[in-house]
């Protein structure tokens, strides 16, 4: 269920989603309210689980992972699904995990050093805990990735906000 929000969430939203590092001062004045109501509003919004924290996000390649693999999952027994989840929470590899409909349980994005570190993950780590059989996609290159758009019913996308001042540092 989606959390409500009015217009000026939305904004703050709209900027944080283009620039996490922005100042809280120049959403204010973008927004035109003060630094204390910013502040308010995106303590608010993480109270509310709208925002999830921040992050460094580091380029897998420059630290040395240069594979990145999804690996389908299907589960030897239903019931055996919360040791699983414990199992892949203990692979620091592992950096995403979905229950997902149609042919797989779950489906894993996780990064590797190369192919046979993908392989030990895959086979000496993850097979280990219950599962059945699995199928592994690797990636070649990520093309893109982004954000959900943000979109308030009746405003247009940008709030009243041209890219650069939304984005700007």
């Amino acid at each position: 269920m989606a959390a409500k929000l009015d217009i000026l969430d939305y904004k703050i939203l709209k900027m944080l989603s283009l620039n996490a590092r922005k100042p809280y001062l120049e959403i204010a004045r973008a927004c035109n309210v003060s630094g204390a109501a910013i502040h308010q509003r995106i303590q608010k919004l993480q109270n509310m689980g709208v925002i999830n924290g921040s992050m460094t996000l580091l380029n897998p390649a420059m630290v040395g992972y240069e594979t990145c693999a999804f690996v389908g999952l299907f589960v030897s027994d239903p019931s055996k699904f919360d040791e699983v989840i414990a199992g892949l929470k203990a692979i620091p590899e592992v950096v995403e995990v979905y229950f997902t409909t149609g042919k797989y349980d779950m489906f894993v994005k996780l990064y590797a050093r190369n192919n046979e570190h993908l392989m030990t993950a895959v086979l000496d780590k993850m097979v280990q805990m219950g599962i059945a059989r699995s199928e592994t996609l690797i990636t070649f290159k990520e093309v893109f990735k982004r954000q959900i758009p943000i979109h308030f019913e009746g405003i247009d996308d940008n709030f009243g906000l041209d890219e650069e001042t939304a984005a700007e540092e």
